[in-house]
């Protein structure tokens, strides 16, 4: 009999082997499953927790947007050019409104805001959530419709630019200020360029509601006020910018163009006083205006800007030493450069005549020759100290720039007509500014429209003005300037009492098409008074004249003649509005 265990003979009270590893096996499953339950729990409840409670507020919390109001614009004598009015829009949501009820609403709708009514009815009958029915119209309209309680019909308050009535049916200084679309965005102009500050930053309100739509009371509600957009105070003058736009409407009514602008700035701080666009239009009526009467000629527009070129290139002989007034040089009215034959406008044999007359009468040869005495590398130089090579960076959106090519790449004989200003593409704020050195004493005003922006003053106004010529050279140019006047071709523009006390100078340049000079010519007045003590500079491009009797002597499309009179008109309420009187 047997009394010991058999050797591998399992031992009472003990499993087997596989009976082991298969309840390891289910621990480890076990153990995995749980790991896998935790793991998507801490997932869903600390990786995608703020997602989630997100979504969960989505439906519930209502969100109400406070708008801002944008901020108004005002004249240099703080005369409001821009204000904010309340309009309404009409809207039904379409599943509201019951069948019986259909042929009345859309009659209503019809007969208060001038809706076509199958066009209502027939979106009454989409069955759709929400339909504008018609936008921006009255308090009038609206209160109409509020007192005929139509069933799903609703109103909403907007707030709409409201701009001061221009001339021929256009609003004043659209081409400057823009306007702001139903979206509240600002388009061109000051409006577009300023659009951040204008705008200001809306607020919010915000609640919980239950799926009744019932409010639910948590507490204080979640609040942020609005921040108002930021008030602009401009250079421009209410009144001047009138009287330049009634002044060029007729002149280029006058002398047959297809357009003209204006464009004003004072002297010492480079602050734009005016800027009128012909034809032009109503920043009212935005949304029914030919989208390309938005384009701005002062900025958007680039020309050949002709002899008013003159008084950059002789100003920057003078400065360097390479000419005086007085210096004396043979004009026999035609020049041969890079291969080409270049003639004054005349094409007269002029004799030996000095800078003072070589201006007064607008020689492109003298102007050439000036060049050519400073040499090419000074004369880059000086188009680059005037501005003319780089863009104005005046604050209104859309200016235009094109590139001068380099000096090297430059042949002799573009910087030849570039001297009397053909084969340089400007726009009229760097035109303007180039000139207005002469008139502050040498130095470069930055050109700018806004002065302040709520109470910050506009950086440019107190940053140090370069120095581009000396006071000196300024003063020789201001005097050969002032004969334009009194003996040359800007004897049009003389201002009555300003006779002795005025500059001025003619341009002219022929209009390039498909890389050929045509027919057609802009033509060009700028200028500035009192002489010595200047309060405004000027400048006037009138495009496509066709003066009467031009067709039968092309001078007749001349600066003088187009450009030169309504810089008289527009001078002279200048004078008056602002009492200048004349420093001799």
């Amino acid at each position: 009999m047997e009394t010991g265990l058999r050797f591998g003979a399992p031992q009472r009270g003990h499993k087997s082997l596989p009976g082991r590893w298969r309840v390891l096996a289910l621990v480890l499953v076990a153990a995995l499953l749980a790991g896998l339950v935790w793991t998507r729990l801490a997932y869903w409840q600390v990786v995608r927790h703020v997602d989630l409670a997100a979504n969960a507020q989505a439906q519930y919390r209502e969100v109400v947007e406070l708008p801002a109001l944008r901020g108004a614009i005002f004249d240099r004598n703080l005369k409001q050019l821009v204000v904010n009015t309340t309009v309404y829009s009409a809207f039904v949501s379409p599943d509201q409104v019951p069948d019986s009820q259909r042929a009345r609403v859309a009659l209503a709708l019809a007969t208060v805001l001038g809706a076509d009514a199958p066009s209502v009815n027939k979106v009454l009958a989409s069955g759709k959530k929400f339909s504008y029915i018609a936008r921006r119209f009255s308090k009038d309209k609206a209160d109409r419709l509020r007192a005929m309680l139509l069933p799903g019909v609703g109103l909403e308050e907007e707030q709409q630019r409201a701009y001061l009535p221009g001339i021929a049916g256009s609003s004043l200084a659209a081409n400057v200020l823009g306007f702001v679309n139903y979206d509240s965005q600002g388009q061109y102009g000051v409006e577009g360029y300023y659009q951040k500050q204008l705008a200001g930053t809306p607020g919010y309100i915000s609640s919980y509601r239950d799926l009744a739509n019932r409010e639910i009371v948590l507490g204080t509600h979640t609040h942020q006020d609005p921040i108002n957009g930021s008030d602009l105070v401009l250079s421009l003058d209410a009144n001047i910018q009138y009287a330049a736009e009634q002044a060029l409407a007729e002149g280029v009514q006058r002398d047959n163009a297809e357009s003209g602008s204006v464009l004003i700035m004072d002297p010492s701080t480079g602050g734009i006083v005016a800027w009128a666009d012909y034809p032009s239009y109503s920043a009212n009526n935005f949304n029914h205006t030919d989208p390309a009467l938005f384009k701005d000629n002062v900025l958007s527009y680039l020309y050949e800007p002709g002899s008013v070129m003159k008084v950059v290139t002789l100003s920057g002989a003078i400065n360097v030493g390479a000419i005086t007034p007085g210096t004396v040089i043979s004009d026999p009215g035609v020049l041969s450069v890079g291969g080409y034959r270049i003639y004054d406008w005349d094409r007269a044999n002029h004799g030996n005549v000095d800078y003072t007359y070589v201006l007064a009468h607008s020689l492109n040869v003298g102007a050439m020759k000036a060049m050519q005495a400073e040499g090419h590398d000074n004369f880059y130089k000086n188009l680059q100290a005037f501005g003319l090579t780089t863009p104005s960076g005046i604050d209104v959106a859309g200016e235009n720039f094109v590139k001068l090519p380099s000096a090297s790449q430059m042949a002799d004989s573009q910087y030849a007509t570039v001297s009397f200003g053909q084969g340089i593409d400007v726009n009229m704020v760097q035109m303007l500014s180039a000139v207005n050195v002469v008139a502050n004493g040498g130095k470069y005003a930055p050109p700018h429209v806004v002065e302040r922006v709520g109470t910050k003053l506009n950086p440019v106004l107190v940053q140090q003005q370069r120095q581009v010529i000396s006071a000196a050279t300024a003063a020789q140019m201001t005097t050969m300037m002032e004969a334009v006047v009194q003996k040359g071709s800007g004897s049009l523009a003389r201002v009555p009492g300003f006779e002795k006390d005025e500059t001025g100078k003619t341009g002219s340049s022929q209009i390039p098409v498909n890389g050929q000079y045509s027919s057609d010519v802009w033509t060009s007045y700028v200028g500035f008074l009192p002489a010595q003590h200047p309060r405004f500079t000027m400048l006037v491009v009138v495009r496509k004249p066709h003066y009467p009797g031009s067709d039968r002597n092309w001078t007749l499309n001349d600066g003088y003649l187009t450009a030169a009179p309504i810089w008289k008109v527009i001078a002279q309420n200048i004078v008056v509005d602002w009492h200048i009187t004349p420093d001799r």
